[in-house]
């Protein structure tokens, strides 16, 4: 009995602690607010099973760690079955019969597109993780959130990427939805902006069937750019690459670009579907490693282990994190605004339809939506921050498909380019070089990088226009067999043509067409020429075509391959003076000036020093200013008689002398040029000018105010030849205008009658090769055109076709002669001038030298003290000077007896 007491005793009170227990958990599940949140996801798709499983776990890991919010999210899941209808049809059950406050997950651009008006309508956040097109965002509708990343952040990636590999052109491969299209009207403009263009679409749905996939890539075979960037739900991608292996597009010479809607999803894909993608590149949103997303990850893994059959998948991807953090963001926001609840209110303005009249505006989705903003904590893909509405990129990681998966070769970041870290200091600057990057394996397992253009395979050839021309047949020949109908095409700017793409790294076939009407004749000017390369009848334009700003605004031409400039032939004799006072005109008036002055000053300097001890200084006043005349000018022609005694007078002269030659040559030759030079300013005074018909010479001339009626035109060298020896008075011209080319092959021929020179303001850019705008073959032409003038080929061309004889290396291009002028010899006059300054003051050093010794003497001191110095005396002094000079002493004391004898008598020397 007592047994029975004891057990029931226990049992009792083990009932009142589960009493208890039970009671504790209601009271503190009833103090909690619970607040529904609605997630729509396609069931079906890979994405939507692997967000929904993040999801869960991460109201499950999120309420583990903070067990003392007074906030519960409650998860109300929809299946939208990929359908937007369906997605629309679960979220109005959501909002009217679950109450509600946020639906999380659209899938698709087209789900969200439904669901984003109904959110503001009811005032219910629709936060979504996978929806990255541009055409919806917060500005539009304030109650869309986007924890991701706009499509838009990565345009200026993929643009880096082409400008590093320095692609020209890029096809876009994108999916016809509102998520395909999103983003190509920004890939265009951050093409445009690098240099470089899209000249074709290709528009794939995801109703086509993989025979319509076929059709449209073999159409892409058949055009020249093998660039393409792909921009499609991961699907179709996956049908597309395997239709691209099957055609022999993912081999050598192709490049593939993919973006990161299709990136994020290849560690779950097919292992055909990789094999299919070997050597592509592509980007993924950079999330930076952290404690939490590995220990995550390891969770996950464990969770979910690797079994496709049961639906569900092994492999993260960034979707799956920002799915994650969505979650939190929207804990923590229903948590600071705490359980506060107020009465929601009808939908008025929708009353009249039957399935919304009783959905229900939330009072508290304003308040949701401002505090989901402003949210900021670390989570799994890194720091969450929302800026307008949505996630912002810190960088992009770069990946390569290699093997079974990818491997990273380098990092883009907004503010630094292109690098292989993705922290760099602020000093760094923005890179969009391709070494910056990992080495690369590019399709067909090259290491080579593609260079993005060939010919395409059908072999079509390029329809190449040239000029029909009736002279200058030299530069470009157009020849017809009537018999066979055949035409041939040669001459200079066909050779270098020729040999340019025989330095191309490809084949490159093509075929010449004369611009010519049905008679055989030219079918109009060169700018027409030109003109039809942009109305796509010809490929390219080769011939004597001038790179023109004008021209460039239609076609890219190629660097030019031949001089650059004009040249104007005049004849030889053409050059006589007819100015009577030219031989004054090679010196400026200063410059006669100062030459004057000194020689007038080194001739006082020479009769300064020579004068008392030089019998032929010597003489009447006149004698001595003549001599002083005579013996300077007479250094011009170098015949002065007269001996010099002193050395100081001959060191004064043979700098001077120096100084004479300099003058006198760079007169000599200055009066040659104006003798034999035609001046372009002569040709302004009704002298008639020539140039090639046709060319843009005559607009030249034209807007340099020449009057159209001192213009002539000719089309052939004859032509000129015959128009130069008429000149101007006989009907002919006065001096032929022309680009240099022209000018070569004229002077090949009449070299010795005619000579050229290069007026100062007329110029040209040269010839160049016309390409469509965009072309690659721009680039490639232009380096082998370097390439042909850096190894000599085209010297030799030239030489074949211009005749280069012994005639033409002599001629010379003639400029405007200069006129001398006094700063051009300033060197020169300083140091004429410091010579002759120097010998004045050594003489008078040595003079004052003499006369302290003579002083010094007995019977000269009483005699100096009695009488003034005399120029006698000082004379005395210079003798005195150049005793040691010269050996003939006895006369020298002679003549200072003799000048003492006549100071002594009274005479003064005259």
């Amino acid at each position: 009995m007592e047994y029975y007491c004891v057990i029931f005793l226990s049992i009792t009170v083990f009932c009142n602690f589960l009493s208890l227990s039970s009671g504790n958990q209601t009271n503190n599940s009833s103090s909690m607010t619970l607040y529904g949140i609605g997630v729509v996801l396609d069931m079906g798709s890979s994405l939507g099973r692997m967000a929904n499983n993040c999801i869960s776990m991460a109201v499950s890991d999120f309420y583990s760690i903070n067990r003392h919010y007074q906030t519960r999210l409650v998860l109300h899941t929809r299946d939208s079955m990929g359908e937007p209808l369906y997605a629309l049809s679960s979220a109005i059950d959501l909002l009217e019969n679950k109450n509600v406050h946020a639906i999380l997950g659209p899938q698709t651009s087209e789900e969200a597109e439904f669901l984003v008006d109904l959110g503001d309508k009811a005032r219910v956040p629709i936060v979504t993780f996978s929806v990255t097109t541009p055409f919806l965002s917060q500005e539009k509708t304030p109650y869309f959130v986007r924890v991701a990343i706009n499509d838009n952040a990565q345009v200026k990636a993929i643009a880096a990427i082409v400008q590093a590999f320095r692609w020209r052109q890029v096809t876009l491969i994108h999916e016809d939805s509102n998520y395909g299209n999103g983003i190509i009207a920004y890939l265009i403009g951050a093409f445009e902006e690098i240099d470089s263009h899209v000249p074709y679409r290709s528009v794939i749905s995801l109703r086509d069937t993989d025979d319509q996939i076929t059709i449209e890539l073999q159409k892409l075979m058949t055009m020249s750019t093998r660039v393409f960037v792909v921009h499609m739900s991961c699907s179709l991608a996956s049908r597309l690459f395997l239709k691209a292996k099957e055609l022999g597009m993912i081999s050598k010479g192709y490049a593939w670009i993919i973006t990161d809607g299709i990136t994020s999803f290849l560690n779950s894909m097919d292992a055909s579907v990789i094999d299919s993608m070997q050597g592509l590149v592509g980007l993924n949103p950079y999330i930076p490693p952290s404690e939490e997303l590995n220990n995550f990850t390891v969770k996950w893994q464990n969770k979910f282990p690797n079994d496709n059959q049961s639906g569900k998948l092994n492999e993260l991807n960034v979707f799956c994190l920002w799915a994650y953090d969505a979650v939190w963001a929207l804990a923590r926001a229903y948590e600071e605004i705490g359980p506060r609840m107020s009465q929601p209110q009808k939908l008025k303005s929708w009353s009249k339809f039957t399935n919304l009249a009783s959905i229900s505006v939330s009072q508290t989705g304003s308040k949701i939506l401002k505090a989901i903003l402003q949210s900021q904590f670390n989570g799994l893909s890194g720091k969450f921050q929302l800026k307008d509405g949505q996630l912002e990129p810190v960088a992009f990681q770069l990946v390569n498909v290699v093997g079974n998966g990818v491997k990273g070769i380098g990092f883009w970041t907004p503010k630094h380019g292109i690098s292989r870290e993705v922290n760099l200091s602020d000093s760094q600057l923005y890179s969009t070089s391709a070494n910056s990057l990992q080495p690369t394996i590019w399709p067909g397992l090259s290491a080579v990088t593609p260079k993005g253009w060939t010919m395409p395979v059908s072999g079509k050839k390029l329809r190449i226009g040239v000029p029909v021309k009736g002279g200058f047949t030299e530069l470009v020949k157009v020849d017809r067999n009537l018999q066979t109908g055949s035409v041939s095409v040669s001459g200079f700017c066909i050779d270098v043509f020729k040999a340019a793409v025989e330095n191309l790294p490809y084949a490159l076939t093509y075929e010449f067409i004369p611009f010519a009407d049905s008679n055989g004749s030219s079918a109009g000017t060169y700018n027409d020429l030109v003109f039809q390369v942009y109305l796509q009848v010809f490929d390219a334009v080769v011939g004597d075509v001038t790179i023109t700003a004008n021209r460039s605004l239609y076609v890219d031409f190629t660097l030019p391959y031949t001089e650059l400039g004009v040249g104007m032939v005049v004849p030889i004799e053409i050059g006589k003076a007819k100015n009577m006072w030219i031989f004054l005109e090679p010196l400026t008036v200063d410059l006669w000036l100062v030459s004057g002055a000194f020689f007038i000053l080194t001739g006082c300097i020479v009769w300064f020093i020579e004068r008392k001890i030089n019998d032929e200084f010597k003489g009447s006043r006149a004698q001595q200013v003549g001599m002083i005349l005579w013996y300077s000018f007479s250094t011009l022609v170098f015949s002065q008689r007269e001996k010099l005694i002193s050395n100081l007078s001959k060191c004064v002269v043979i700098v001077w002398l120096f100084a004479v030659l300099i003058l006198t040559s760079s007169y000599t030759a200055s009066l040659s040029s104006m003798l034999t030079v035609n001046r372009l300013q002569m040709l302004r005074k009704g002298s008639f000018i020539g140039y090639q018909y046709g060319s843009l010479i005559g607009e030249i001339l034209n807007n340099l105010n020449f009057a159209n009626s001192s213009l002539e035109t000719y089309g052939s060298i004859e032509g000129y030849a015959h128009a130069l020896i008429e000149g101007s008075k006989k009907g002919g011209v006065s001096a032929i205008i022309d680009e240099i080319p022209y000018i070569k092959l004229f002077l090949a021929q009449y070299g010795d009658q005619y000579t050229m020179m290069e007026p100062e303001y007329l110029t040209t850019n040269g010839f160049g090769f016309a390409f469509p705008k965009g072309s690659p073959l721009v680039q490639d032409i232009s380096r082998a055109i370097a390439k042909l003038r850096a190894d000599g080929e085209l010297h030799k061309i030239q030489q074949t076709w211009f005749q280069d004889h012994s005639v033409f290396k002599k001629q010379e291009s003639l400029t405007k002669p200069s006129i001398l002028d006094s700063y051009s010899f300033r060197g020169l006059f300083l140091v004429t001038g410091t010579s002759s300054t120097l010998a004045l003051i050594i003489f008078y050093v040595f003079l004052i030298k003499n006369k302290l010794t003579s002083e010094g003497q007995p019977q000269l001191c009483n005699r100096i003290a009695q009488e003034p110095l005399s120029d006698d005396s000082i004379s005395m002094s210079a003798a005195a000077l150049d005793i040691s000079d010269h050996p003939t002493d006895n006369n020298i004391s002679t003549e200072g007896e003799e000048n003492l004898s006549d100071t002594d008598n009274g005479n003064q020397p005259s």
